[in-house]
């Protein structure tokens, strides 16, 4: 009985011990082990996280050990909970100091700590990971050693200013190693930091290109450019290699004094052997070095730029230690079993290797023809360069261009090309055999590009003209259309590509070709296809009076032609009309009746066209030709109109000059993949200018590291403030946010929005006139961006503003397409007077010592900016600035000058205003739409609320208000917010179809625009879900092919469409 008593007890006991700890969390300590912790600290719910923690919180109470438990635990510390954050930092506190990988004896253990802390992207702990790559790039494990220099573009895309020259001097130590692996490692980190901090390849260049070629595959080609570049920018261009082009005067066959040299007879000899078209070299070798846009740009005064690169910007690179050596480690590496290696090889010896060294890289790249489809693609474009500018490169390995029958089109078609190049008058003949199987092929559109090929032969080798137009004459004759299996939609594309490859052979050389034209006319009843009679119609009329017979055919022809002009297409009839004008004005006196006569009637025929473009052009030759027709027909005598005729003979007088090849004027580094696109890819830049890296500038690089030494214990020890906590960019500008929109109410009646003050840090009385430091409102996406962060101790919220700067409406400039030009307020806040205030490039001061600012491809263009004499206290001056932005991504380094001082700003592009208004209607947005699916379609969701402060509470009970319509408020609200923060068209709005009013699912806004830089549309589209009166779900979609780009807007578009509306 007792015993059953006590039990019952025991019982109660720990009942009313439960009662007392409901809504508490002591139940953890009974059993803090009854159920899997893994599996919670791995869940989507932080509720479940939660209850992980706080059991491992409680295994430590009771003095378990739980440090196993501790990677899962650390990557927790990124999530948004408050609660969960709290308490994986409890956890810490007792964990932290036992986790010291970095010492950890085994080498893996310490590579992938450092891996680990280089992966947490956060400004707060970067301090720390530079002091952990510092101390790991002298670790004596190679993988260490490669792995810190893999850290080190991770630490450098975190953009902090402070830390650039440490990672600079830690590059330099791994390149500086004896393992190949980590240089190669060190060398695609200094091409990511700092590819144009030179001084520092330098001083290790002779020991890197020894390493070259035990350096892994992929360190080697990035190896190969940046030593391509130092050499280059370091000692100049080789006179022996193609690079010659640039000396003036090299093709000139004057005499002129630097011909004095022993050696410049010797170099243009050498130059000449080899090259078919030397404009060409010269036009390849300037796009190298300027960059195409550039060499584009100034493509009409070529003389200005070649006489640029005078002699003392060449070297020889056979006498030249520093390009012998690079020649001699780069030659082993064009027979690299990677087929990149081999390109960026080729590339070096391309640009720098005497003339009659180059065959080195022939084979080589004929051997990579056996590779892979993608690879033969690659190395054929780099080919088709080489053999534009040095055909006898490859002349002699005819057959290893030829065409085979698993050749994809594009490699049939870059094969074409190349074999149309190289062909020498040995050669021609094999080639032709081989071009008849190919006008034969299935493909017609592969045998249309062969048929354009035999015209460029032809045009190359004038001795093979007329066998060219022979055979192309037999491709067009009617036995040979008739007999076509093909359709008459793909014959229709050969026959095209035919008389055109013979027109241009036929301008070369008119006279010689007076039977090819007759055949023509005698066979183009026959030929049925409109493009193709319309071309042979201005044969006709072009060439009418060549020879003796075409003069006499030429009144017959037009009779026959005006015959048919209604049933003519309106290609043909074009050049009835314009034949008929140039046979009137090149008749003779006996033949002129006849030519005015068909004239007169084809005029009265095109009178009554249908097509209004063929009345029109009827009705402007009928107003040149006005003194020899009136309003009646046909006058005996010329009136007074001269100028009418003297007009008309200059259109239609002239005959057509042989035109030079069309070839692609834009060319890019050999193994680049700019090359491969045929623009500019991100990240490429050409050629730095020759002899631009002098002796102050490798002496003021070896004085920097010594300077970044003496600063390492200042960022390190400087990062912390007096709590503790890392004082980073992002805390500066969320508190000053306030002050800067308070500072922005001030300007509204300029509608602009304030994006920088400056202002006085310290003692505002003391320092009113200097200017302290650029604080910025917005965040990354801001147009002006902050540049120093303010001390630790300073008082933030006590900074006063003495000026401001603000934008307001940015758009195309009418200075150059490239440019976008920016309305700038420049504000005085302050009780003083400013003078002399203008805005300059930070590069401007390199400018002034030789350097061009425009061979920095990646760096945007700032033009010169009006100088503001005095800004007194209240006032504001307006100035339009005009910048190019390369890349949405690129920031414009900024100099703004005041009272004789400079401070940095930093112009931020906001990738809205990187688009221009499309105009079009909801036809051709749909269609344009369905032609960018897939890979070119990018759909993100967010919360839209900006209505709900115009609704107001009408609605709360479901009724609406009828003095408001409440889609049109929605739709107001969303294309405001849409148009205010980037510039697009609004296309079309569908409101929903549904009976009730306060449903606005289906509601659907679509915008276009298009890329300034390249016209690329992008296509956006708004669709809302959910109640009028309360928050809609947006889904945001956009159609680009710019990739990168359309994301970008994308998240743009989403996070301001999510940020509630300011009130005022």
């Amino acid at each position: 009985m007792f015993t059953q008593l006590s039990t019952t007890a025991d019982n109660f006991s720990k009942a009313s011990s439960m009662v007392f700890r409901i809504g508490t969390d002591a139940h953890l300590y009974d059993d803090p082990d009854d159920v899997s912790i893994s599996p919670l600290l791995d869940s989507k719910f932080d509720s479940e996280k939660c209850e992980a923690l706080k059991r491992l919180l409680a295994l430590i109470a009771q003095g378990l050990d739980v440090s196993n438990y501790f990677p899962q635990v650390v990557k927790n510390v990124a999530s948004q909970s408050l609660e969960v954050k709290k308490l994986v930092y409890l956890y810490l506190l007792h964990y932290a100091e036992r986790q010291r990988d970095l010492g950890d004896q085994n080498p893996l253990v310490r590579a992938w700590a450092l891996r680990t802390m280089a992966g947490i992207r956060l400004h707060v702990i970067s301090p720390l990971v530079l002091v952990a790559v510092r101390k790991c790039a002298r670790d004596p494990s190679v993988y260490v050693r490669k792995c810190a220099a893999n850290a080190l573009p991770k630490l450098h895309d975190l953009r902090l200013e402070e830390n650039a020259a440490a990672i600079i001097e830690i590059i330099e130590i791994l390149l500086n190693d004896n393992s190949p692996g980590v240089v190669g490692a060190a060398a695609a980190a200094f091409a990511f930091v700092c590819p144009n901090d030179l001084p520092v390849i330098g001083r290790n260049y002779k020991r890197l290109c020894e390493i070259l070629p035990d350096v892994e595959e992929w360190g080697q080609i990035i190896l190969i450019g940046i030593l391509l570049r130092y050499v280059i920018a370091r000692h100049g261009l080789a006179k022996e290699s193609i690079m010659a082009s640039l000396l003036p005067n090299i093709f000139s066959n004057e005499k002129t004094g630097s011909e004095s040299d022993t050696g410049y007879l010797e170099i243009k000899k050498t130059y000449e052997i080899g090259l078919q078209e030397p404009e060409l070299v010269a036009m390849v070798s300037r796009s190298y070095l300027a960059g195409p846009d550039k060499h584009l740009l100034h493509l009409n005064n070529s003389d200005v730029i070649s006489s640029d690169y005078i002699s003392s910007r060449f070297t020889s690179s056979k006498t030249d230690d520093n390009v012998k050596i690079l020649l001699q480690c780069t030659l082993p590496l064009l027979w690299s079993r990677n087929s990149a290696v081999v390109l960026a090889a080729a590339g070096v010896h391309w640009i720098m290797a005497p003339m009659e060294e180059i065959s080195k890289i022939v084979k080589p790249l004929l051997f990579l023809l056996r590779s892979s489809d993608a690879s033969k693609y690659v190395v054929l474009c780099n080919i088709q360069v080489f053999a534009k500018v040095m055909p006898s490169l490859f002349a002699a390995n005819i057959e290893d261009f030829f065409i085979s029958s698993s050749d994809a089109y594009q490699v049939k078609a870059l094969k074409l090309e190349i074999l149309s190049s190289i062909a020498t008058d040995a050669s021609i003949s094999v080639i032709f055999q081989e071009f008849q199987d190919y006008v034969r092929d299935p493909d017609r559109r592969f045998a249309a590009d062969t048929v354009a090929a035999i015209g460029v032969c032809a045009k190359r080798n004038p001795q093979v003209a007329n066998t060219c137009v022979e055979g192309l004459l037999a491709l067009i004759s009617p036995k040979s259309i008739n007999s076509t299996s093909g359709s008459m939609d793909d014959e229709a594309v050969v026959l095209i590509q035919a008389l055109t490859s013979i027109k241009d052979i036929i301008t070369q050389d008119p006279l010689s070709h007076e039977n090819a034209i007759i055949y023509l006319i005698r066979n183009l009843d026959a030929i049925k296809v409109p493009v193709a009679r319309a071309m042979i119609v201005w044969i006709v009329g072009e060439y009418n009076s060549i020879g003796n017979i075409i003069p006499k055919m030429v009144s017959i022809i037009l009779r026959f032609l005006a015959r048919g002009f209604p049933s003519e297409s309106i290609e043909t009839k074009y050049q009835i009309l314009n034949a008929a004008v140039k046979v009137l004005l090149n008749s003779k006196e006996e033949d002129f009746d006849t030519a005015k006569s068909i004239l007169n009637y084809v005029f009265e025929l095109a009178k009554f066209d249908f097509n209004y473009d063929v009345r029109d052009r009827a009705r402007v030759l009928r107003k040149l030709l006005s003194c020899y027709f009136s309003s009646s027909g046909l006058e005996e005598k010329p009136d007074n109109n001269e100028i009418w005729l003297l007009l008309a003979e200059h259109i239609f007088g002239e005959k057509v000059k042989p035109s030079t090849e069309m070839v692609n004027n834009r060319f890019y580094l050999p193994g680049s993949l700019s090359q491969i696109v045929f623009h500019a890819a991100p990240g490429y830049e050409p050629l730095p200018e020759p002899c631009s890296l002098t002796e102050s500038d490798m002496v003021k690089g070896l004085e920097e590291p010594a300077q970044a030494e003496a600063n390492d214990s200042d960022v390190d020890s400087g990062s912390l403030n007096e709590e503790g906590s890392y004082y980073s960019e992002d805390s500066v500008t969320t508190s000053t946010r306030t002050d800067s929109e308070s500072a922005a109410s001030e300007s509204d009646n300029n509608n602009t929005d304030s994006l920088i003050n400056l202002s006085d840090v310290g003692k505002p009385q003391e320092e009113t006139n200097d200017l302290g430091e650029l604080m910025s409102k917005g965040d990354l996406e801001s147009w002006l961006d902050d540049n120093d962060n303010p001390g630790p101790s300073q008082n933030v919220a006590e900074r006063v503003p003495s000026a401001r700067i603000s934008i307001g409406d940015i758009k195309e400039s009418a200075v150059s397409p490239p440019l976008v030009s920016v309305d700038t307020f420049f504000e005085n806040c302050s009780s003083d007077s400013m003078s002399k205030i203008f805005l300059t490039n930070e590069d401007s001061e390199s400018l002034d010592q030789g350097s061009s600012l425009e061979s920095q491809k990646d760096v945007p263009v700032f033009a010169p900016m009006e100088e503001i004499s005095i800004l007194e206290p209240g006032q504001t001056i307006k100035r339009v600035i005009h910048v190019h932005f390369h890349h949405h991504l690129l920031p414009l380094k900024l100099i703004l000058w005041c009272n004789d001082k400079k401070h940095p700003v930093k112009l931020r592009p906001d990738i809205g205003f990187f688009l221009k208004p499309l105009m079009m209607d909801l036809d051709a947005f749909s269609q344009k739409e369905s032609q960018l699916p897939g890979m070119f379609e990018y759909t993100r969701r967010c919360s839209f609320t900006d209505h709900l402060a115009e609704l107001g509470s009408d609605g709360k009970d479901g009724d609406v208000s009828p003095t408001k319509d409440s889609f049109l408020i929605i739709c107001q609200c969303l294309a405001s917010r849409m148009l205010s923060n980037a510039n697009l068209h609004l296309v079309s709005v569908n409101m929903p179809v549904d009976a009730n009013l306060n449903d606005a699912s289906g509601l659907c806004l679509r915008f276009s625009g298009e890329i300034l830089s390249n016209s690329i549309p992008c296509l956006v589209s708004v669709t809302l879900d959910g109640k009028c009166f309360e928050p809609l779900n947006a889904s945001v979609k956009i159609n680009c092919e710019e990739t990168v780009f359309g994301l970008n807007l994308l998240n743009r578009i989403v996070n301001f469409l999510a940020e509630p509306q300011l009130t005022t």
